[in-house]
């Protein structure tokens, strides 16, 4: 109705012969006062806003929900069932980090995204990729590793939600080495496919005793060592980022944190080495959100906020 009652009112100054200054400045006090009710107004209902719009298989979606009122329970997002943690980012928006895999199927996912007054129910197309092959022969001694306890140990740790937000922006590379294996792959080892395996993360190569440092602010939550049990992880030290983000560093000669360290972004926390199930020294990092080893080129190239 306001815009409608402007419209006219103008239309009529304007089939007028003349405008006089009186008249010019009353159309431009009616303006202004419009634009100030107009820009004064609350968003109607529940706001969300989604990144990437079309995203493949391992890649982390983002999802921003900004209700019109403030929330007396904290906004959700579901997805076939499956909660994900929202945590305030300011200006009364929320945001939750959805993360997918190369196991999962390319599907529509139905996202219901709620603030406890209002719901939007969200279709999104997780769109197919396809990932490399790879042969992996393991010496004699290292295809049958692994311990209870080093496997127990890491899974807790890749679990972790913790509600302060370490990261900012960009993600550095861990290591200056090349990659030479890269995310998602999918390998034979010994000649015989891993089936529901790919590789969760990102090999670099670079000589023993190179640095390693963390991609981003954190606490470093999980050390742990070859001569304890981790007998195919290696040397290993993991740093949660914050808010379901965690990093985890494998296969290292030396460790130079420990755990309760709080560690700053590009800060050396190791050195690489070949501890572990390998076949040659490297750094293998892996990203998780939410439990989830996701591709962390998106983080590294544009990071989210």
């Amino acid at each position: 109705m306001i815009s409608l009652t402007l419209h006219d009112a103008i239309a009529r100054f304007w089939r007028k012969p003349k405008l006089t200054w009186p008249k010019m400045t009353w159309i431009a006090v009616l303006l202004a006062t419009v634009v100030a009710i107009v820009l004064s107004r609350p968003a109607q209902g529940l706001q969300f806003t989604i990144t990437p719009l079309a995203p493949r298989l391992g890649d982390t979606i983002s999802v921003i929900l900004q209700p019109a009122h403030t929330p007396t329970v904290t906004p959700t997002v579901t997805i076939d069932q499956t909660t994900y943690p929202t945590f305030p980012i300011g200006g009364n928006r929320f945001r939750a980090l959805v993360p997918s895999s190369p196991l999962d199927k390319p599907r529509v996912l139905r996202l219901v995204v709620t603030d406890g007054i209002d719901t939007r129910n969200i279709a999104l197309q997780l769109k197919a990729r396809s990932f490399p092959v790879q042969h992996i022969w393991l010496p004699p001694g290292k295809s049958d590793l692994g311990t209870d306890y080093e496997f127990d140990r890491v899974a807790i740790f890749k679990q972790l939600v913790t509600p302060d937000k370490f990261w900012n922006g960009k993600l550095l590379r861990p290591s200056s080495g090349p990659i030479t294996a890269g995310y998602g792959i999918r390998r034979y080892y010994n000649g015989v496919f891993a089936h529901d395996y790919y590789h969760r993360g990102v090999d670099y190569g670079a000589g023993a005793g190179s640095p390693v440092v963390s991609p981003a602010a954190g606490r470093v939550a999980l050390v742990g060592y070859e001569s304890q049990g981790f007998e195919v992880h290696g040397n290993t030290v993991g740093v949660d980022h914050g808010q379901g983000v965690t990093s985890i560093f494998l296969h290292l000669n030396s460790i130079r944190v420990k755990e309760g360290d709080f560690v700053q972004p590009g800060q050396v926390i190791g050195t690489i080495g070949s501890t572990g199930a390998v076949t040659g020294p490297h750094l293998h990092w892996g990203l998780y959100v939410n439990g989830v080893s996701i591709d962390p080129a998106p983080w590294r190239d544009r990071g989210f906020e």
